[in-house]
């Protein structure tokens, strides 16, 4: 990462002018190619600022509101070895992100108060805005309901026992009726533990081709028809996570048909990768696959391949596509897992589930789009305004408003490398993939936090 600088939230802020780049902003729906100007960290006319600031070329470039990741593993406290709170910060500037939540399944979980607060002051002077989802049950056990008030008061924006959903109805719905009356979202991780356990892989052809346990597709609905009924019933906020099927997004649709106040992100992995992936065929979703090729030994069985939920089938992941281009999934969350070496250069049935995201969101959604899939604005409104206003924050570029933004190529090429990564891990199965979209600038609040 030579010739590129961090900066952090407690940076001066910034003054200076783009000139000629292209201007994204899905609030308005405008898309133009102008000059945008930065006085002491706030959007300025252009004619405004003073003579001798600094001018950047910005030709061929794309300004959008700044990132917003919903679902992110910073592994601190407790599994530092993975990831930091300031590295997962600095590889969420780096990929576009001026606002990162940090999920609670740490060591300890963060599943009250102090722990909350800890996590704020520790993010304090990061490369971007660390906001808490706060862990919906004591220690994550499923068995009673954390403070969510005084969780609230501390700084926590949504609630979620990540890594597994609440287990019984009827602790669903008291969290549900609870979370309503402190006005924060049910971040449900949708997948029924019985009906996954045992299970390392998406059921299927390719897993019994691999002699793998299959993950059922059921998994995922019974919890999300389950939710939905409850967020009809209380009026509560209920995001679901990581969503992997179609059958899923349909339940979703329905709901929202209905007026339910139920949103939902994808990952990138989820939209781009498939189970085949788990078998060594490499090719992008919207991709033709390559069926009846025979094994590749050297890429197969691959720990950097397995995620929970696992990676979906080739229709599943298009009808993702789909949903995103057509808005009911809000938003494109990274779920970025770091895990070290160890965790993942083991026997497939015995990694880690999870893979790093914040620093390939952007290139993978700009590979989607560049083959049809997506269009610019809508990915960009999907990594940005939208997922920010599920947790209550707001993204513009309109003059006045203190500079929260990205600037990218899009069309810029680069190889996922993992010495060129900012952060602590490198577990991603596209290392040594190449594709298209490089960001050269961050702002948050004002601050430079990342400049290539």
């Amino acid at each position: 990462m030579i010739g590129e600088r961090f900066g952090s939230l407690t940076d001066a802020p910034a003054t200076f002018l783009l000139a000629g780049v292209r201007v994204i902003d899905p609030n308005d729906g405008s898309d133009s190619i102008r000059d945008l100007a930065l006085l002491n960290g706030f959007l300025a006319e252009a004619s405004s600022v003073p003579p001798g600031i600094e001018r950047i070329g910005a030709a061929g470039l794309v300004a959008a509101p700044g990132f917003c990741d919903l679902h992110t593993h910073l592994r601190e406290p407790g599994t530092e070895g993975g990831e930091t709170i300031a590295s997962g910060a600095r590889a969420a500037a780096r990929g576009g992100y001026t606002t990162i939540c940090a999920m609670p399944n740490t060591d300890p979980p963060v599943d009250e108060p102090a722990r909350v607060g800890w996590v704020v002051e520790r993010a304090r002077d990061a490369a971007c805005r660390v906001r808490v989802i706060g862990a919906v049950t004591v220690g994550r056990g499923g068995e009673s309901l954390v403070e969510l008030g005084a969780m609230v008061g501390a700084g926590a924006v949504g609630f979620s026992d990540d890594g597994a959903a609440i287990p019984s109805g009827r602790l669903a719905r008291a969290a549900m009726s609870s979370l309503r009356s402190v006005g924060r979202p049910l971040i449900e991780h949708a997948e029924d533990a019985a009906l996954a356990a045992g299970s390392v892989m998406r059921a299927g052809p390719t897993a019994g081709r691999l002699g793998l346990a299959g993950w059922t597709p059921a998994a995922e609905l019974t919890i999300v028809e389950r939710d939905i009924a409850l967020a009809a019933e209380t009026g509560a906020q209920l995001h679901l996570t990581h969503l992997s099927t179609a059958a899923a997004l349909e339940a979703v649709r329905r709901a929202r048909a209905r007026g339910l106040p139920v949103t939902c992100d994808v990952t990138p992995h989820h939209l781009a990768l498939t189970d085949a992936w788990v078998a060594g065929s490499c090719r992008l979703a919207w991709e033709e696959p390559d069926e009846g090729a025979p094994l590749d030994s050297d890429r197969a069985f691959d720990g950097t391949c397995r995620v929970n939920p696992p990676l979906p089938s080739r229709d599943d992941a298009l009808a993702l596509l789909a949903g995103l281009s057509d808005g009911i999934i809000d938003a494109i969350a990274t779920d970025h897992a770091p895990h070290p070496p160890e965790r993942k250069f083991v026997p497939f049935e015995d990694a880690a589930p999870g893979m790093i995201g914040l620093e390939t969101a952007l290139s993978i959604g700009l590979a989607a789009a560049e083959a049809g899939q997506l269009r610019l604005a809508g990915l960009v409104a999907a990594l940005s305004i939208r997922p920010a206003e599920i947790i209550g924050e707001r993204r513009s570029l309109a003059i006045g408003q203190l500079a929260d933004l990205v600037v990218f190529d899009p069309l810029a090429r680069r190889r996922i490398d993992a010495t060129d990564l900012a952060s602590s891990s490198a577990n991603t199965p596209l290392l040594g993939t190449e594709l298209p979209g490089v960001v050269r600038l961050t702002v948050a609040d004002g601050r430079v936090t990342y400049r290539a």
